[in-house]
């Protein structure tokens, strides 16, 4: 596997940089050696944070762990992307066909019975012409961590959602 690590605020030690490719040296049981697996690390105030991307064929296998031990991060990340491997090697193999970057071993392996994914409820509500300010304003007053929207500008469905450290992200189709 091909490890692309950066740091954000931190210096990548050749500690650090060991213990990520040993800890993430783990997945190399799933992936082909040409995989790629991009690292980033960060630090602001006491939170140490790891995000991994592994693109792969159509789908991107990520995970982000917070903690205030970037060690603890590290092993937290790897854990996070075993269990979803585990957990969505039925369905991500279904969309590669032939698999993509897996190896052909994890791909062939029996898995235990994967959960059906239910949906329970479903909701229609009318959707007015709002900018994307007053949608931030209409999440706060219900309570919710996102809104659905139709853009004014743009005329096109949105979606604003709050993110940490009390600010608010779009998200606009890409055509």
């Amino acid at each position: 596997m091909k490890f692309t690590i950066s740091g954000k605020n931190i210096e990548v030690t050749e500690g650090l940089r060991s213990s990520v490719t040993e800890k993430l040296g783990k997945l190399e049981r799933y992936f082909t050696p040409e995989t790629e697996i991009i690292v980033t690390m960060s630090v602001e105030k006491e939170r140490q944070k790891i995000e991994v991307t592994i693109p792969v064929k159509g789908n991107i296998i990520r995970s982000e762990q917070v903690s205030n031990d970037m060690y603890v991060s590290i092993d937290l990340v790897e854990e996070v992307i075993e269990r979803q491997l585990r957990k969505y090697k039925n369905r991500i193999v279904d969309k590669q066909q032939e698999g993509g970057n897996f190896k052909k071993e994890f791909i062939e392996k029996e898995t235990e019975p994967m959960e059906e994914v239910r949906i329970v409820r479903t909701k229609h509500f009318g959707i007015k012409p709002m900018y994307p300010e007053d949608a931030c304003i209409q999440m706060e007053l219900l309570g919710h961590s996102f809104y659905v929207f139709c853009n004014a500008e743009t005329e096109e469905v949105n979606v604003v959602y709050k993110r940490k450290g009390n600010t608010y992200g779009l998200i606009e189709p890409e055509y």
